[in-house]
């Protein structure tokens, strides 16, 4: 009997097994992550809920479930204008953004000269300042310009919110770039630029991606500087959606609502699969 207590306490390795001590810290510990988690989703699970309400108002939780305002968005030409707008700042700005933004991140990791601190600080300060700040700082900027209202203000202000996020990514996967390889391949023949096409980019492709996908991200939700730049004819959906609050309030907000989160859900998954979202957040 005692031996087949003590073969039954122990693992296949022959070592005996550790009993967990469940604890009432453990237990407190717990039921806090819980309810922050809850307090954290709670608005996110209304919104979705209420996203499917069938009434001329949001009500959570709804009565029944309902598409009519999906469908609604669909149907509405102010809506697909707004969106026809944000995807032509996304085909202009996304390449363009991780272009320079790659070119930066390159530059900083590799080269080494007096200033590259405060050319680097200089790069991510749009992440420091204030939103709203730089809205009415790009404002008075473009309209001694003249190109206030105009498509071109659009693509430069969220450039230049987009920008500091693929700095920041690409830099993450520059800084774990050996050195090394990029020298072993021009000790055997190969020279700077296929040395770049061939060994780093392939290397630093996934810090791309994750910029591509922050880039997109920032560019499609960005509210504050297009309020300060866009016209009434360069309306994007965020800047349509904070004009419609203003006017009335259904549902179809709501529905749009959805769609984002389902958009910034698929790009969380794609940068966790590429980088990883513990070397970016």
């Amino acid at each position: 009997m005692t031996e087949t207590t003590s073969h039954s306490q122990r693992s296949g390795t022959g070592k005996p097994r550790r009993r967990r001590k469940f604890s009432a810290l453990t237990a407190l510990i717990w039921i806090a992550g819980i309810i922050v988690y809850l307090f954290l989703i709670s608005p996110i699970l209304v919104i979705i809920l209420s996203a499917f309400s069938p009434t001329e108002y949001p009500t959570f939780p709804p009565s029944s479930f309902s598409v009519r305002w999906f469908t609604a968005v669909f149907q509405n030409s102010d809506w697909w204008e707004a969106l026809r707008v944000s995807l032509i700042l996304l085909a202009i700005v996304t390449p363009l953004t991780v272009l320079l933004g790659t070119a930066a991140a390159y530059g900083l990791g590799r080269l080494k000269f007096r200033g590259r601190e405060a050319i680097q600080s200089l790069m991510l300060s749009p992440l420091m300042i204030p939103q709203v700040v730089l809205g009415i700082a790009l404002l008075y900027e473009f309209t001694s310009l003249g190109i206030i209202n105009s498509l071109t203000g659009l693509v430069i202000g969220h450039m230049v919110v987009a920008f500091p996020y693929v700095v920041r990514v690409v830099s993450v996967s520059v800084i774990g770039l050996d050195p090394k390889l990029e020298s072993a391949s021009m000790s055997l023949g190969a020279g700077r630029w296929s040395t770049f096409r061939r060994v780093t980019l392939p290397l630093i492709k996934p810090g791309m991606i994750a910029g591509t996908v922050f880039s997109i991200v920032e560019s499609f939700g960005e509210v504050s500087v297009s309020l300060f730049v866009s016209s009434p004819g360069n309306i994007t959906i965020p800047v349509r959606i904070f004009s419609y609050i203003d006017q009335t309030f259904d549902p179809s907000v709501n529905a749009i609502s959805v769609m984002f989160i389902a958009f910034a859900v698929i790009a969380l998954i794609i940068i966790d699969k590429t980088v990883g979202l513990t070397k970016v957040m």
